[in-house]
């Protein structure tokens, strides 16, 4: 499958996109997923500049994950903005990889992205929970490139 466009169904992105409602509901962490169909750049450098082009370096907390995938390369990366990346234990984002990873190889994808966002949700959740005047920084929506 290589067009972005049908990589997920509609249905799929609004159950992802409700999975990243439920993942922030009791945190002020913000989390996206962006797909794209390929990329020439090495995956983490290309994270890392979608991370930045979707101002996710910009949150209060610096407590932003990213999920990025480019379909065709069938490669994903988790970001995770400098609040978070000095809390979590060591392996927490390869492991959330591994829980990933054990869904895409049966081309379960939804469910594959569903259970590392709601990992990560879960993982804000400890060390930025939620408060009166926390605000939905970034969209929810999935961004494509």
């Amino acid at each position: 499958m290589s067009k972005v466009e049908d990589f997920l169904t509609t249905e799929e992105e609004q159950e992802i996109v409700e999975a990243i409602r439920v993942a922030e509901k009791n945190t002020s962490g913000e989390i996206r997923v962006h797909l794209e169909k390929t990329t020439k750049l090495d995956p983490f450098d290309r994270a890392l500049e979608v991370f930045n082009e979707l101002k996710m370096d910009e949150t209060q907390l610096k407590n932003g994950v990213l999920i990025y995938l480019a379909v065709k390369d069938k490669t994903f990366v988790i970001c995770g903005d400098q609040g978070i990346n000095e809390i979590v234990e060591n392996d927490f984002w390869d492991s959330t990889k591994d829980v990933m990873v054990a869904h895409f190889k049966n081309g379960n994808f939804k469910q594959g992205l569903i259970d590392g966002i709601l990992r990560a949700g879960e993982e804000l959740k400890k060390h930025f929970p939620w408060s009166e005047d926390d605000t939905n920084e970034l969209s929810n929506e999935i961004s494509k490139g």
